[in-house]
């Protein structure tokens, strides 16, 4: 690891895997030192760490659940020691569970979906905002909330506690991204359709996206490169007058 890189430091919550995976792969090859949080999979997190040394740049996987503020506390710390600054950060870890309809939705798993899906990005959001506002000395910075189309669609009888908690995310997008527009910092949200990614195990249905393909108007699933690579444009300069706007990455749907 390079201490004093000066390259930009990009933090991808959830990176070991799907889309954070893809997208810390792809930052790397744009020139990004690139930090990963995850909570389970050790190996994916060093392999996603491996192949982003591998181009060159410096690479930090950090366990931490982003829904814990004291576990991200720590992972903001373990980002200060290792590169001493932070450029980006993406909201993207998330949780799902298994489909079901509203009336077998279980407490505990509400509680949980929202604490992922909706507190998580906020927590990490404070600590991104102390280290990039212009208030607090630092240079600006840029915030991506990965959402998901299911916060326009529903999801009924699937997920609508999932759905209903990527809406809260949404609406966060948009008082967060007017709270800090003077303050160097674009805030935006990108909403991924139907990605072929280990998630939809969680949901109970791994071959979901081929069955829902065909209601997709461009007629398939979309892949995680797909939407790294609108991540990272909403990360670079050249989206300098974009924030508190959403990009869906559906298909059309």
């Amino acid at each position: 690891m390079d201490n004093v890189s000066s390259a930009p430091l990009i933090l991808i919550t959830g990176g070991s895997r799907g889309v954070g995976a893809a997208t810390a792969r792809l930052a790397a090859a744009k020139g990004y030192d690139v930090a990963i949080s995850y909570v389970a999979n050790e190996p994916a997190a060093l392999a996603v760490v491996a192949d982003v040394q591998a181009q060159g740049r410096g690479a930090l996987a950090v366990r931490a659940d982003s829904a814990d503020p004291g576990q991200v506390d720590e992972l903001f710390k373990a980002i200060d020691r290792a590169f001493g600054r932070i450029d980006v950060l993406v909201n993207n870890a998330g949780v799902l569970s298994t489909q079901s309809r509203l009336e077998d939705l279980g407490f505990e798993r509400m509680q949980r979906i929202f604490a992922v899906n909706s507190i998580g990005p906020i927590l990490c959001a404070q600590q991104a905002v102390k280290r990039m506002a212009y208030r607090h000395n630092g240079p600006g910075g840029v915030v991506i909330n990965i959402s998901s189309a299911s916060a326009r669609l529903g999801s009924p009888h699937e997920y609508v506690d999932y759905a209903a908690s990527k809406g809260a995310l949404e609406t966060f997008t948009i008082g967060f991204a007017k709270e800090v527009a003077r303050e160097g910092i674009r805030v935006n949200c990108i909403r991924p359709g139907h990605i072929y990614t280990d998630m939809h195990a969680s949901g109970g249905e791994p071959g979901r996206v081929d069955r829902v393909k065909d209601s997709i108007p461009m007629g398939r699933g979309g892949q995680p490169e797909e939407v790294a690579r609108a991540i990272l444009w909403l990360a670079s300069a050249e989206a300098s007058f974009v924030t508190g706007t959403f990009l869906d990455v559906t298909g059309g749907k």
